[in-house]
């Protein structure tokens, strides 16, 4: 599978993406002329070589007119549906927007709806969003991946005020996210990075293994002693075989199956451990009741995780529970072809898990967590959203086989 890992030691912003991108060798003029079917003003993308530190890293500049109107979403919307751009590209870059929304919204205790974008909604970051999505589709991204992000420290001028790094909607789009600060002042995620990033990264940690291709360095504007203001993206292949003759498309994969016992642990940490596992990726984790020695009730904590973060799984057991041992088997799993698409409903854009057999719809999972903010920002049942977004699916899918 190939995979992208954001190395974002310096942070991130949307044109530290596009520089990366360029440096990662896309055809920086087939960008700009996909870039330029967006109906909105005329604008420049301007991009050159620069030293960070003695690193050589792009340095994109996305060139626009003065503006002083706001945008919401349903303009950023039209502005993407309206172009001549990939469903690929137009999703990704929908999904990012509408995530921008509901961390403005969350921040500004108002609807979706409402929510007129400043900063984030200028033409430049509409260029850096979309420009992202077109350069992920030409190196043929499948999958991301991000490091901890550093996020600066000190305070931020914007349209609203001053405000502490990291500003409320980026504090809002880490949620779940590790973070943290060395104390370099200034704000090294800017709004638009960390939307990129946390909408489309499905893991966050160390680098996984992975067979590396290329890396590339997209530079930020200003210069650090104390590290170059870079963001570093790596592209290789991480593991995920196509099982071959007679597998109906079924994907074959290795995981590893981490497992302890323990009879002398809080049910309360229990299901906090059960949290930090599927927040350090792990594709699945579940505990069992258990009869130990000398008739002991127990619990069987079960982590299904991918080989490369079995260290960090292993590790956060032996830091957060009383075990003093934990037990590993390498297994094998079969699982059906996913794709996430978005899918926009009056309540908002919802992901949707697709899964398919022999080419056909099999299951259709709508995202939890987006189906609890849609029902608690709407007021209305987390089952009558979760329906109307299934319906919603079908509709789409009806009139693109039509």
């Amino acid at each position: 599978m190939k995979t992208l890992y954001f190395d974002c030691f310096a942070g991130a912003s949307g044109n530290m993406v596009l520089g990366g991108l360029i440096d990662l060798g896309i055809d920086a003029d087939e960008l700009i002329r996909r870039l330029k079917g967006l109906s909105v003003a005329n604008f420049s993308v301007e991009y050159k070589k620069v030293d960070r530190s003695g690193i050589s890293a792009m340095h994109v500049d996305v060139v626009v007119p003065a503006e002083t109107k706001h945008r919401h979403l349903h303009n950023i919307e039209r502005i993407i549906d309206e172009s001549d751009l990939s469903e690929q590209v137009k999703s990704r870059s929908k999904a990012i927007f509408t995530r921008l929304a509901e961390a403005e919204a969350t921040v500004h205790g108002i609807e979706i709806k409402k929510v007129h974008f400043h900063e984030v909604g200028a033409l430049d970051a509409i260029v850096d969003v979309v420009g992202s999505c077109i350069g992920f589709e030409m190196l043929g991204i499948e999958r991301f991946v991000g490091s901890k992000i550093n996020v600066g420290s000190g305070f931020v001028t914007m349209e609203h005020g001053t405000y502490p790094v990291p500003p409320p909607a980026v504090a809002n789009l880490l949620e779940g996210i590790p973070a943290y600060s060395n104390d370099v002042q200034g704000e090294l995620l800017t709004p638009t990075g960390a939307a990129i990033i946390s909408t489309l990264c499905d893991s966050y940690g160390p680098m996984p293994e992975m067979v590396l291709e290329k890396t590339g360095y997209g530079a930020g504007s200003r210069t650090y002693e104390a590290f170059p203001n870079v963001l570093r993206m790596i592209v290789g292949k991480t593991h995920q075989a196509k099982i071959k003759a007679g597998d109906a498309g079924l994907v074959a994969e290795s995981p590893v199956l981490l497992e302890t016992n323990l009879d002398d642990l809080s049910p309360q940490i229990v299901g906090f451990v059960q949290e930090k596992a599927l927040d350090l990726g792990a594709l699945d984790c579940w505990v069992t009741p258990i009869q130990m020695k000398k008739n002991r009730p127990a619990a069987l904590i079960s982590i299904l995780c991918s080989a490369d973060r079995k260290d960090a799984m292993t590790e956060m057991l032996f830091l957060e529970t009383t075990t003093l041992g934990v037990r590993s088997t390498n297994v094998e799993r079969s699982s059906l072809p996913r794709e996430v698409y978005s899918v926009h409903t009056k309540y908002g854009a919802v992901d949707v898990k697709v899964a398919t057999y022999r080419g056909q719809v099999v299951n259709v999972m709508p995202e939890y967590d987006q189906v609890k903010r849609a029902a608690g920002d709407h007021g209305v049942p987390f089952r009558i959203v979760h329906a109307e977004v299934i319906a919603s699916f079908n509709g789409v899918a009806r009139s693109a086989g039509s």
